[in-house]
C-alpha cells in the first residue's frame, strides 16, 4: 500500500508499533468494521433521549486516506528523547514512534528531525534535552502543524516546542536551536517556544514565543484559505475538514452561492476563522466570536488578505450571547463549533433565544452533542439530520455535523395519567414554570397535552434536576392531590450522585434554616470513582433539602453549583460531561386520594446522567438501575389497573388493595432505602 493510500474497506493497515503505541486503538480492525462502531457510538448516544427518537444518524463518511492523513500532531518527548504518544493501558510511559503511519509526509520528516536533534542534545544537555527529574533539560512534547498554502502561498511545517517552565531559560540557545532546525530542513516555515507549567494535564502552555521565522502562515483547507499559527486548532484530516465546510454550506443553501438577500450566520467558537472564511467566500454575512485574541486576529487579517467581509468579536461566547439577545440581534443561521465538552447549559438558552431558522452543530464527542441536542429540542430546535464523518481513522473519535431547525417543542413524557392528574418526566435545563433565565417551561409544554390546558404544578424539582414531576389538570383538582402528597405514606424517591465515599446507609435528621427539624434517609448503591450513587428519601420534603443535607455533611451531590464543591463539578464536567446536578427523582409513591390505590410512579435515569455514569465506569450502578427497571416492568405488567389510563412512558405500578400504614424504612422491593 502506498503512502496516503486509502485502505480497501476490509483490509487491516499493518504497523510496528501497533501494539505498544495508544494512538490507534482501532487499527487492529479492518476500516468497514470501524465505521461501524464510530457509527454505533453515535446511534447509543442519540438512543439515550427521547426527544431524539426520531432522529437518524445517517452512514459515517469514510476518509480518503486514512493513512499518512494528519495535518496537526502533538508528539510526547520521553525522558529518554523518545518521540511519541503514551503507551497503551495508561501511565506516562512514551512510545518511540518513527515512521508513523498517520502522520502526513512532512509531518513524518519533520519529527525523525527533531528526533535526531533531540538524541544529539541529550548527551551533551542542549536545547532540545528531554524534560525529566535526572537531567536539566525542559523539552517535553513537541507540536507539529502542516501547511498547504495553495498556489498563491508555500507548503510547510509549523514546529512548536513545548518547555517546562523554569525559573531562567536561556532565550538565546533556544533561538539558535530554532534557527538550527530551519536550516536542516526547507520545510520548517517557523519554529516557537510553548511554556508548560507543569501540573496541568493539557499538553500546550498558556504562552507562546516565536523564536524564528514565521509567526503565522497561509493553510487552505478546501476551497477556505486560513491562517494558521502555533498550537492553532485544526481538523486532524484536511479532507474531512474540507466536507465539514461543504455539509455545512448545503444544510445552508450555500453550495452554489448566493441567489438572493446573503444570509446572516453567527458563527460561534470560530477559532481562526476557517468555517466563517468558508461562508463568507460563498456570500454569507458572517459574525464570528471566538475568546482566544491572536485567533481573532488571525480571521481578520485571512479575510482583508481575501477581500472578504467578516466581522468578528473577541470575548466569552456566553457574554457575546448575551450581548446579541439584549439588542434584538437577528441571524438566519448559527454554527455552534465547541470543544469536546460541549456547550454550557447558559449558552443553549440563549443560542434558542436568538430565534434563528437554523443552528449547525458541529461536534466531536457524540455523547455532549446528543445532550446538547436534547436540550435544544426543548427551546424548539428539532435535529433534523446528523451526519457523522471519521476525521480522525484508526481511533474511536468520530465527527458529526447535526442540522437543526426551529420548530415546536415537544411534548413531555407522561408516565402517569388519569382524570385528575398528570405525572411526566422532566428533562434538565428547564424550569417548572416560567423564568426569565429560560426560553421555556415544563408547565407551558404540559399545558399542549390534551385536555391540560389548565394544569398546575403539584410537585417542585430544581431547573437543574430532573424525574418524575406531578400536575393537576386543573385547580379544582389540586387541593385533593396535594393533601396526597403530603401525607405521610407518600414518598419521593431520588437518585443522586454525592460527593465522597457514604457509609452503606443513613438518616440525615437537621433543622434547615428557618424551617423545623428535616429527616432524608439514604442507601449507597454504588461506588463510582471514588464517590457515592444513592438513593435518597426526603421526609416531608422541602425546597433544596437534598442538595443542602448532602452538603451539611460533608457529601455534596456532584454538580451542585450552589451548596456543592466546586472542584469536584469542575471535574466531572471536564471529563465526564455533567453540565448539571446529578440529581434524579425516580419514583413518586401515593396512596390514590380518590381509589386509595397506591400508585408507584417512576421515571427511569435521565439520559445525560447515565452517559455521565457510562464515562466514569459506573457499572455496578447502571447494572442496578436496569435490573430495578426490569423488576419493576415484570411487576407492574402484573399489577396494572385495567381501569386506569395507560401512561405513555415509564412506570406506574398500582397496588389493588389500599394502604393504610406508611411503607417505612423498607422500599416496596424489600430493599432499605
Amino acid at each position: 500500500m502506498s503512502e496516503g493510500e486509502p485502505a480497501k474497506t476490509g483490509a487491516v493497515l499493518q504497523c510496528v508499533h501497533a501494539e505498544r503505541c495508544g494512538g490507534c486503538p482501532l487499527i487492529a480492525l479492518a476500516y468497514d468494521e470501524q465505521l461501524a462502531r464510530k457509527h454505533g457510538r453515535v446511534i447509543t448516544a442519540i438512543a439515550r433521549y427521547g426527544a431524539l427518537g426520531r432522529v437518524a444518524a445517517e452512514p459515517v463518511l469514510p476518509a480518503d486516506p486514512i493513512r499518512a492523513y494528519r495535518t496537526r500532531a502533538k508528539l510526547i518527548v520521553g525522558r529518554k528523547g523518545e518521540v511519541g504518544l503514551f503507551a497503551r493501558g495508561g501511565g506516562h510511559e512514551v512510545v518511540d514512534i518513527p515512521e508513523c503511519l498517520v502522520l502526513s509526509p512532512s509531518l513524518s520528516r519533520v519529527a525523525n528531525l527533531i528526533r535526531t536533534r533531540i538524541s544529539a542534545d541529550e548527551a551533551i544537555s542542549g536545547a532540545l534535552a528531554p524534560h525529566s527529574a535526572k537531567s536539566s533539560g525542559l523539552l517535553r512534547a513537541v507540536d507539529l502543524r502542516e501547511i498547504r498554502g495553495g498556489e498563491t502561498h508555500r507548503d510547510g511545517v509549523l514546529v512548536t516546542l513545548v518547555m517546562q517552565r523554569a525559573p531562567s531559560v536561556d532565550m538565546a540557545l533556544l533561538r539558535g536551536a530554532a534557527a538550527a532546525l530551519m536550516s536542516e530542513s526547507s520545510e520548517i516555515m517557523g519554529v516557537a517556544l510553548n511554556l508548560h507549567a507543569g501540573e496541568s494535564p493539557q499538553v500546550l502552555g498558556a504562552e507562546t514565543i516565536v523564536l524564528a521565522g514565521a509567526a503565522s502562515a497561509f493553510d487552505r483547507v478546501g476551497e477556505s484559505t486560513h491562517l494558521a499559527t502555533y498550537g492553532s486548532f485544526v481538523q486532524a484530516h484536511r479532507g474531512q475538514a474540507s466536507r465539514v465546510h461543504e455539509l455545512i454550506a448545503g444544510a445552508l443553501g450555500l453550495r452554489g452561492g448566493i441567489t438572493g438577500r446573503p444570509l446572516d450566520v453567527l458563527d460561534l467558537y470560530g477559532g481562526s476563522g476557517a468555517i466563517s472564511l468558508a461562508l463568507a467566500a460563498r456570500g454569507a454575512n458572517v459574525h464570528l466570536v471566538e475568546a482566544f485574541a491572536p485567533a481573532v486576529a488571525q480571521a481578520r487579517h485571512a479575510a482583508a488578505e481575501q477581500r472578504l467581509t467578516l466581522a468578528a468579536t473577541c470575548g466569552d461566547v456566553e457574554r457575546a450571547l448575551h450581548g446579541f439577545v439584549s439588542r434584538g440581534a437577528r441571524f438566519d443561521a448559527v454554527i455552534v463549533n465547541p470543544p469536546r465538552r460541549g456547550t454550557s447549559p447558559a449558552v443553549r438558552e440563549l443560542v434558542a433565544r436568538l430565534g434563528a431558522e437554523c443552528i449547525i452543530y458541529v461536534s466531536c464527542d457524540p455523547e455532549t452533542l446528543a445532550r446538547d441536542l436534547d436540550h435544544l429540542s426543548r427551546g424548539g430546535y428539532l435535529a433534523a439530520s446528523i451526519r457523522p464523518l471519521d476525521m480522525i481513522p484508526l481511533t474511536d473519535e468520530v465527527e458529526s455535523v447535526a442540522c437543526m431547525r426551529k420548530g415546536t417543542a415537544p411534548r413531555p413524557l407522561v408516565v402517569y395519567e388519569d382524570d385528575d392528574v398528570i405525572f411526566v418526566d422532566k428533562a434538565a435545563h428547564e424550569p417548572i414554570e416560567s423564568h426569565a433565565y429560560y426560553t421555556g417551561s415544563l408547565l407551558g409544554r404540559v399545558r399542549a397535552l390534551p385536555g391540560a390546558e389548565r394544569s398546575i404544578p403539584l410537585t417542585h424539582l430544581d431547573p437543574g434536576a430532573s424525574g418524575v414531576v406531578a400536575f393537576a389538570r386543573s385547580p379544582e383538582h389540586a387541593a385533593l392531590w396535594r393533601a396526597a402528597l403530603a401525607s405521610p405514606e407518600a414518598r419521593m424517591i431520588h437518585l443522586a450522585a454525592a460527593r465522597g465515599i457514604m457509609p452503606t446507609k443513613g438518616n440525615i435528621a437537621r433543622a434547615l434554616p428557618g424551617e423545623a427539624l428535616a429527616r432524608t434517609r439514604y442507601r449507597r448503591i454504588a461506588i463510582v470513582g471514588g464517590h457515592s450513587v444513592v438513593r435518597a428519601v426526603p421526609e416531608q420534603p422541602r425546597e433544596h433539602q437534598i442538595l443542602r443535607h448532602f452538603s451539611a455533611i460533608g457529601h455534596a451531590i456532584i454538580g451542585d453549583d450552589r451548596h456543592g464543591h466546586a472542584p469536584t463539578n469542575r471535574f466531572f464536567e471536564e471529563r465526564h460531561g455533567l453540565d448539571r446536578t446529578f440529581l434524579h427523582c425516580s419514583r413518586i409513591e401515593i396512596a390514590h386520594p380518590v381509589t386509595a390505590r397506591r400508585l408507584a410512579i417512576e421515571a427511569p435515569i435521565a439520559g445525560d446522567l447515565r452517559m455521565v455514569l457510562e464515562r466514569a465506569n459506573g457499572s455496578a450502578a447502571l447494572r442496578w438501575l436496569d435490573d430495578k427497571a426490569r423488576s419493576e416492568d415484570h411487576r407492574s405488567s402484573a399489577t396494572r389497573d385495567p381501569s386506569s389510563r395507560p401512561a405513555r412512558g415509564g412506570r406506574a405500578e398500582i397496588d389493588s388493595a389500599a394502604t393504610s400504614t406508611p411503607p417505612g424504612d423498607a422500599d416496596r422491593d424489600g430493599e432499605r432505602v
